[in-house]
């Protein structure tokens, strides 16, 4: 029997968006094995999806790197998927479209489901989930899940962690953002906290949980940096972490989009950069707060922000 392929490189936030496409996309192929084809971040957590048979690690090598591409495509050829589900939508895997994957394979991309004359430019300012949605409708699947995303699967018994860094409620701020996208990040975390700290006299502590390059960076934020046994937390612990928050502000990355599916008190921070519209982030609870430039944003307007969600 064939097996049906999903590709979804990361990062962290766009795999958690995916989830409910995933789960509508399984429902749909009860039958058949559904495979996600990630890079090697994502590989261990997104393995424990219920929704997903096996994971296929791409390292994503240079495509000068004709060896490497070889034995991808000699990979994917053992698995006899017979469509394909490109939930990246990405120049590369574009590429693997046309010289990676067999041509006989049907397949599912953002480009497939273009209206004549609509030009994919247009199509990709809207909604992330809408794009996601219509992907999957003009495949005949039902979207139930793919707008109501569920990740309770990856909640786990944090207890011995809270007890040790909060013993009850807390604030829990993610103040950075990945290298390559630095217009991301407010800078003002710092006074930030010494404002919460005074308003609030201690009665939430205030958490950090920092990725591997941002403990350094994390540890001058006057802030409980949470880790486990002075490494990173896994991503599971991470979104347990993020579950069980009193309030979350971070800046435009991947905890502010697990706190939105979670459907958390919190805020996000947003830039010029995108609009929280299009990357589908903003719910009942979890809210954008948008400038043209965020180096403008005084903590004082963020305060107020908070306060007005929190008390």
């Amino acid at each position: 029997m064939s097996n049906i392929l999903i590709i979804k490189h990361g990062s962290l936030g766009d795999l958690i968006q995916a989830n409910g496409a995933i789960k509508d996309i399984k429902n749909f192929y009860k039958n058949r094995k559904v495979f996600l084809l990630t890079s090697q971040p994502y590989a261990i957590f997104m393995s424990e999806c219920p929704y997903i048979d096996g994971v296929i690690i791409d390292k994503r090598l240079p495509r000068w790197n004709l060896f490497y591409l070889n034995t991808l495509k000699k990979n994917l050829q053992r698995y006899n998927f017979s469509k394909v589900f490109d939930l990246q939508n990405s120049n590369r895997t574009k590429f693997y479209k046309k010289f990676i994957i067999n041509k006989e394979v049907e397949w599912s991309s953002s480009e497939t489901v273009l209206e004549p004359g609509q030009k994919k430019s247009d199509f990709d300012k809207d909604p992330v989930l809408e794009r996601m949605e219509l992907q999957l409708k003009k495949s005949g699947i039902e979207t139930e899940y793919t707008r109501n995303i569920n990740i309770d699967w990856a909640i786990k018994d944090i207890s011995r962690l809270i007890k040790q860094y909060a013993n009850g409620e807390y604030i829990l701020l993610f103040p950075f953002c990945s290298k390559k996208h630095q217009n991301k990040k407010w800078p003002y975390f710092k006074e930030l906290i010494v404002k919460l700290k005074q308003d609030y006299k201690n009665k939430f502590p205030i958490l950090i949980v920092p990725g591997p390059n941002e403990i350094k960076e994390a540890n001058t934020l006057n802030a409980k940096v949470v880790t486990d046994n002075q490494n990173p937390v896994d991503l599971k612990t991470l979104i347990s972490l993020i579950s069980n928050a009193k309030f979350i502000l971070a800046n435009d990355t991947g905890p502010a989009h697990i706190a939105s599916h979670l459907d958390k008190a919190g805020l996000v921070l947003f830039g010029s950069h995108t609009s929280a519209r299009k990357v589908s982030i903003e719910n009942y609870n979890f809210k954008a707060l948008t400038v043209k430039n965020l180096k403008d944003l005084n903590v004082d307007t963020v305060i107020s922000e908070i306060k007005s969600k929190l008390n």
